[in-house]
């Protein structure tokens, strides 16, 4: 069943608490491929065009690593999930089988962050890709003891249309879009968005529980006005030819936070490290970031064979889709200081919207890991 809702910032209470739900994954030398392909950065409730411009360090070349001595290298355990916020990982996972990071990696792959949740706060990861409300949750839950590592994905949720009447944010007045992510950052970005350009009054969402209900629905004719993220975008694109991107959230969340004088992107997606562990081993966790980064090169100057990898390794089931989705995936490497700028108004937006999606309290300095 579907529910009417107009857009107001009157949240319903997140399901963050549930972060310390029994369900510890095991841990594994090999990487598990859970079936689902939903992004949970944009379904999770403690939480997934081109990218915009935005400050990133991107190397001109990636040169292969000079191994690393057997006493130096240091063993990491790597948590990532199924869908966008997963798929920078790939490049990484295989250079590792080929034996060419400079430390031992061992990978584990989840479709929600709750699994991944269980195994930072047990030990049994070392860093976790996870939402990045998710990231501020869990460090007030856990007394700090995570921190945030790199930003590595930016918004993957766009408004399709079938037809053309759709062409700026004010388009949207008296209309009724259908979306998913209640109570999660895709409701928190469009409300936002919708109150910057003074809509708030003037859309109507009705909410579906399920990304995959929601394509279906568009790829059969019986929604033309839907928000959705990718992989989700493509499926629907694929099916369903008259269909169209008709705004992308991520630009729509860029020009009204410029507009506030803000440098916040729609930062949907990150990796976070135990904060024991980062400082034990500050010197192999920068070279992890460096390997991370020169990964996140290669997906997406190479989006087909990319999808290869995304599909050899788990993260998605089809490889191809995962190709044509990644140009909209919005996958960075944001660390140190270029991540600050970036995620602190995000979060504002977020606790303004309702305390307890980052946690109930914004994060302090010691959640930023600078280098």
């Amino acid at each position: 069943m579907t529910s009417m809702k107009k857009i107001s910032f009157s949240l319903s209470v997140l399901l963050a608490l549930a972060l310390f739900m029994t369900g510890c994954a095991a841990g594994s030398s090999s990487t598990t491929t859970p079936s689902s392909t939903a992004d949970p950065a944009t379904t999770a409730p403690i939480s997934e065009s081109t990218a915009p411009p935005v400050t990133t360090t991107t190397p001109a070349e990636t040169e292969e690593p000079t191994p690393t001595p057997a006493d130096d290298r240091v063993e990491m355990s790597i948590g990532a999930l199924n869908g966008p916020t997963g798929i920078g990982m790939s490049y990484l996972m295989a250079a590792h089988d080929d034996g060419e990071t400079l430390h031992d990696y061992t990978f584990r792959l989840a479709g929600s962050p709750d699994d991944l949740v269980a195994g930072l706060t047990s030990g049994e990861l070392d860093i976790a890709a996870l939402p990045t409300n998710l990231a501020a949750v869990l460090y007030q839950k856990t007394n700090q003891k995570i921190q945030l590592l790199a930003v590595n994905t930016l918004g993957v949720l766009y408004v399709l249309e079938n037809g053309d009447s759709i062409q700026t944010v004010e388009d949207l007045r008296g209309r009724t879009l259908q979306a998913t992510g209640q109570a999660a950052v895709p409701e928190f970005a469009i409300n936002y968005i919708l109150q910057a350009n003074d809509l708030q009054d003037e859309v109507t969402v009705d909410y579906l529980s399920e990304h995959a209900e929601l394509a279906t629905l568009a790829a059969s004719g019986q929604a033309d006005l839907v928000l959705l993220p990718e992989p989700f975008v493509t499926t629907v694109l694929n099916n369903a030819p008259d269909f169209r991107i008709a705004l992308d959230l991520t630009a729509e969340w860029q020009t009204a936070q410029r507009e506030a004088g803000s440098q916040s992107e729609l930062a949907m997606g990150c990796l976070v490290v135990r904060a024991d562990f980062a400082k034990a081993n500050a010197a192999a966790l920068q070279d992890f970031l460096a390997e991370y980064e020169a990964s996140v090169t290669k997906v997406n100057a190479n989006p087909e064979q990319a999808g290869e990898l995304v599909e050899q390794y788990g993260i998605m089931p089809n490889g191809k889709l995962a190709a044509k989705a990644i140009p909209n995936c919005n996958i960075v490497m944001m660390a140190g200081a270029d991540m600050r700028p970036i995620l602190e108004p995000f979060y504002e937006v977020l606790f303004a919207a309702n305390p307890q999606s980052v946690g109930g309290q914004l994060p302090d300095d010691g959640f930023y890991l600078a280098p």
